[in-house]
């Protein structure tokens, strides 16, 4: 069986023939074996680009031009033109030129032109190993074109390499990917005749061309010549479906937006060769759901894939649709749309998009609220009304207080979820003041309106509140209340006299008094006219009492059904009197029997009063209980004395009577015993158990006493 010959024929099985008459006179062939043509913007159909000469020195009888791009044709005359108008062509053309006597290829090099992946003109290019002019080789190979998928048998001669001066018994071999590389053993040659053979099918979108390699060599495998290349071209079959990638499709149109507006680009893949048309697309539109208002809502132009709208504005409004969401079956179909082309579909959702061409409007026109004085909260929803997408904020409200809201006790805000206004008191009513309320409000939405359309009365709504009156309890005027007193005033003193009022001026109710909080248990107050006096003797230095205040509460209790109870606080700021006589510390000092320093112990004073009743403060000896010459007391500062001895005495327990007297008017004065021990101080150790139980040193007295000497 004999492989079809392909769309453009190429020589793989005839060497030139040079049998001219005029012999050395002319040589077959293309005159010029390469152009250089500029890349124009676009080619246009029908006018020449070039003129080609080609002679086979036998008159040219029956001479056949085939040319590498299905797009280009040569004339008869040699003229090369283009097809129809083409702006990307490729890098390189090859035109095959052929009579009975002989053939040529002149290579087109596209000056400017770019590589087109995959293209026609790739698949038909003609391999050089370089740029340099051709020079005759005995062996002569062109390129192989092999459709993909072909069928059994395999294998199947697809062409033939002619050796004219192959030496007898020389073999031909063929190397390369395909051959001795992977994928292997797709290609063979048969070594004898230079038949080369397919054993099996191909598939251009695997692999589109294969680079091969033929050589002559002689019987021990010495290359003769070559290797020279041959490629093979894998021609394309439309064999793959277009295929929407890119999904899912969604688009989105404003309603009320003119026709012929663009929403979205389908665009699907092909992988067969870009540049015919089994990858060349067309695009409709298969089904559309709904089909209200009407069967064709759409357009896709069938090149480009874009969707626009057809419909007027008009009917492209998304209140009066049935549903705002479109649903198109896209169908691509390849051979340019043809009905034998393969093709591939997808489904594009299409979206009307709301504009805010619709106003809120209140449900009704008034509203009516009531609120107890005193209470904070939501005290009424508003409703309204809007047709817009729910989801948008031309639906979303904005409520305004426009009139009767002085003071800012009201603030309304949007409820996210049902679009409602909710008016809230943020600041208590008085019904004594105000027992009604009426307020304007105004609702807009979030999104400006667009310009043909207004806010109108339905806009705004009025509402009425009405405040509840509520048994307030009594107010205490001042609060707190303050008063200073001394210390130590005679029981039975009046403080002050309370003062509460009732704020429910319209109701004429009585207020009884009582003693909330009194920590100490120190007063009284008379229930009916609020007196306070005192039940006990005040003191400033209680432990109730801080930083001489005293804090006692009171309630005022109305005689309302239920009463109401107020509280008041009443600060009471103690003067000090000098009833605390001063103490002294410490009260056990200790010495050596044989000590050379008589000092014995550092004394302070302390007193709970406040200046000036208490330093600088008195210290002396109670000299009618203990003998002259024995025992002196010197004074330091105001707060500190020294007692120290005249001279040594003996191991024993001794009792001084320390005097201290404060500086208050009249002063007071405490008596207090020093206990002082006389040691036996030997070897570093202190031995007071003749003297006592107690075992204090006198360098410890001494330390503890300038210690708290510091700390006051």
């Amino acid at each position: 069986m004999q492989p079809r010959t392909p769309l453009l024929c190429v020589l793989l099985s005839q060497v030139l023939m040079l049998t001219s008459a005029e012999g050395l006179d002319c040589t077959p062939g293309f005159q010029q074996k390469v152009f250089h043509i500029d890349q124009p913007a676009e080619f246009i159909k029908d006018q020449a680009i070039l003129n080609l000469t080609f002679s086979d020195c036998k008159g040219n009888d029956k001479l056949r031009y085939e040319v590498s791009s299905p797009y280009f044709k040569v004339n008869n005359d040699g003229s090369l033109v283009a097809l129809r108008n083409i702006t990307a062509v490729g890098k390189t053309l090859f035109v095959h030129a052929r009579t009975p006597h002989a053939e040529d290829m002149a290579e087109l090099v596209i000056v400017g032109g770019k590589d087109i992946q995959g293209s026609l003109q790739d698949i038909f290019k003609f391999a050089r190993t370089s740029p340099v002019p051709r020079q005759k080789r005995s062996i002569v190979v062109s390129p192989i074109l092999i459709p993909e998928n072909q069928r059994q048998p395999f294998p199947r001669d697809v062409g033939k390499v002619v050796d004219s001066d192959r030496p007898e018994g020389s073999k031909f071999r063929l190397t390369g990917k395909g051959v001795d590389q992977e994928p292997k053993g797709i290609f063979r040659i048969n070594e004898n005749t230079g038949s080369v053979s397919v054993t099996r099918t191909l598939d251009r979108e695997t692999i589109a061309t294969y680079q091969l390699f033929v050589e002559t060599t002689d019987v021990n495998g010495k290359t003769l010549e070559g290797p020279v290349p041959l490629e093979v071209i894998v021609i394309d079959q439309n064999d793959n479906r277009p295929i929407f990638r890119e999904g899912p499709y969604i688009g989105h149109v404003m309603e009320g937006s003119p026709t012929g507006t663009t929403v979205m680009r389908m665009t699907a893949f092909d992988a067969d060769d870009p540049a015919t048309d089994n990858a060349l697309l067309r695009y409709n539109i298969r089904q559309q759901t709904p089909d209200k208002p009407s069967p064709n809502m759409f357009y896709i132009d069938p090149e480009k894939g874009d969707i626009v709208t057809v419909v007027s504005p008009a009917l492209l409004d998304r209140e009066t649709l049935e549903n705002p969401k479109y649903e198109l079956i896209i169908e691509a179909q390849d051979m340019a749309g043809l009905d034998v082309g393969l093709t591939g579909t997808a489904t594009a959702t299409i979206m009307i998009d709301d504009k805010n061409d619709h106003s809120p409007k209140f449900t009704k026109k008034e509203f009516q609220a009531t609120v107890e004085e005193g209470a904070v909260g939501v005290i009424v929803n508003l409703t309204v009304e809007d047709k817009d997408d729910p989801t948008t904020g031309a639906w979303r409200a904005a409520y305004t207080i426009i009139n009767g809201n002085p003071g800012q006790s009201f603030e309304i805000h949007t409820n996210p979820q049902t679009n409602e206004g909710m008016l809230s008191v943020v600041k208590p009513l008085d019904y004594e003041i105000s027992a009604f309320h009426t307020l304007l409000i105004k609702v807009e939405n979030e999104d400006p309106l667009v310009p043909d359309v207004s806010y109108g009365p339905s806009s705004t709504a009025t509402v009425h509140i009405t405040v509840l009156d509520v048994n307030e309890g009594p107010v205490f005027y001042p609060d707190p209340m303050m008063v200073t007193k001394r210390e130590n005033i005679s029981v039975g003193s009046v403080l002050l006299t309370v003062n509460a009022t009732d704020p429910d001026s319209l109701q004429h109710q009585t207020i009884r008094y009582s003693v909330y909080k009194d920590p100490a248990g120190w007063l009284n107050i008379n229930p009916i006219n609020g007196t306070v006096d005192t039940r006990a003797v005040l003191d400033r230095e209680s432990p109730f009492v801080h930083n001489s205040v005293y804090t006692a509460l009171f309630l005022a209790i109305d005689s309302g059904n239920p009463p109401a109870t107020g509280t008041g606080t009443l600060l009471i700021t103690l003067e000090d009197v000098n009833d605390n006589a001063p103490f002294i510390y410490p009260t056990v000092a200790e010495v050596c029997d044989d000590a050379k320093n008589l000092s014995v112990v550092i004394l302070g004073a302390s007193d709970k009063d406040l200046h000036p009743n208490t330093d600088p403060f008195k210290f002396e000896i109670h000299k009618q209980a203990v003998p002259d010459k024995v025992w002196k007391i010197s004074k330091i500062n105001n707060t500190h004395a020294l007692v120290s001895l005249f001279q040594n005495l003996n191991k024993a327990n001794y009792h001084l009577p320390i005097m201290v007297t404060d500086s208050g008017k009249p002063p007071m004065t405490n008596i207090t015993d020093l206990r002082v021990q006389v040691c036996s101080c030997k070897n570093s150790k202190v031995d007071c158990n003749a003297a006592g139980d107690l075992h204090f040193s006198v360098t410890s007295v001494l330390l503890l006493s300038l210690f708290s000497l510091a700390c006051l």
